[in-house]
């Protein structure tokens, strides 16, 4: 009688318990893990003035935000200007003077539904023209909250 047939077995055995365990690993791995959090919603309007290289954002309802976790991401005709805001700011390069609102370090709260805040280019900056399309992408921490889009 030969044990070639019982060898076998052993090894098919061996080889689906370690599968099992793996796939057993595996999604508890996968399902112990927290879903992502949803962004904050709220409704956002952007103007902008070209004679005076100003872009302002209104918040018109939504979510309350909090003006130490925003990131503006600005691009003209699809190019991202040459200095971002670093929100909140005072004085910053490529901005004069400080901003308004909550993107003003010395403002105190949140950004609620009613508020605007505006910033102004610096000549030093990227410059935006009647003709040209105003970009601006808000971030709360990494989550993108708003792509808003208009004619200077």
């Amino acid at each position: 009688m030969s044990d070639r047939g019982v060898s076998t077995v052993v090894g098919v055995v061996v080889l689906v318990a370690i599968t099992v365990v793996l796939a057993g690993a595996f999604g508890a791995m996968v399902l112990s893990q927290s879903p992502g959090s949803e962004p904050p919603r709220a409704a956002i309007a952007l103007t902008t003035d070209s004679a005076t290289q100003t872009i302002t954002l209104t918040h018109r309802s939504g979510a309350v935000l909090d003006p130490a976790s925003l990131r503006l991401q600005i691009a003209v005709d699809g190019e991202p200007i040459a200095h971002q805001p670093p929100i909140p700011f005072f004085a910053a390069t490529g901005f004069v003077g400080g901003p308004t609102g909550p993107f003003n370090s010395a403002y105190e709260g949140n950004w609620t539904a009613g508020q605007s805040a505006s910033l102004r280019l610096a000549s030093t900056n990227t410059q935006f023209h009647p003709d040209s399309t105003v970009t601006v992408r808000l971030y709360t921490g990494d989550q993108l909250v708003a792509v808003l889009e208009t004619r200077a």
